[in-house]
C-alpha cells in the first residue's frame, strides 16, 4: 500500500511538473509572439511573412520564413544575436539584435522559442 501512495504522489509531482513546463514555453512562445510582431522591439514582421501572414508593402524584402522548427536552436539564437558572425556576412538588411543591444538575452530566447514554432 505505501508502494502505492508514493507510486501516486510521483505521478501527480511529475504531472504538476510537465504541466508547470509546458504552461512556461507557452509564455514563452507568447512573449517571442509579441516581439516579433512588436513595432516597438524586433519589429520582425516588417521584413519577414510568417504562418501565413502575407505582407505587402515596402518590409516585404526579408525572406518569408518557413520550417524553422526544424532549424537548431543555437542557429536561431545566433542569427538573432547577430546575424554577421553566425552567417559569416559582410552587409545585411537583419539588424544584429543583440550585439546592438535591442534585444537582451531573455527577449531573443523568446523570440527563438517563437520562431521553433514555424513550419
Amino acid at each position: 500500500m505505501k508502494l502505492v501512495k508514493n507510486l501516486l504522489a510521483a505521478s501527480a509531482i511529475s504531472s504538476m511538473l510537465m504541466t508547470a513546463g509546458i504552461a512556461s514555453d507557452a509564455d514563452l512562445i507568447a512573449k517571442g509572439d509579441k516581439i516579433f510582431n512588436s513595432k516597438k522591439k524586433g519589429n520582425c514582421f516588417a521584413c519577414h511573412d510568417v504562418n501565413g501572414q502575407e505582407i505587402d508593402g515596402p518590409g516585404s524584402f526579408g525572406p518569408k520564413l518557413v520550417g524553422l522548427s526544424y532549424w537548431d536552436e543555437k542557429l536561431l539564437y545566433d542569427t538573432v544575436y547577430d546575424i554577421y558572425a553566425s552567417r559569416g556576412l559582410k552587409i545585411s538588411a537583419m539588424p544584429a539584435f543583440g550585439t546592438n543591444g535591442w534585444l537582451d538575452d531573455a527577449e531573443i530566447k523568446a523570440v527563438v522559442a517563437y520562431l521553433k514554432t514555424i513550419n
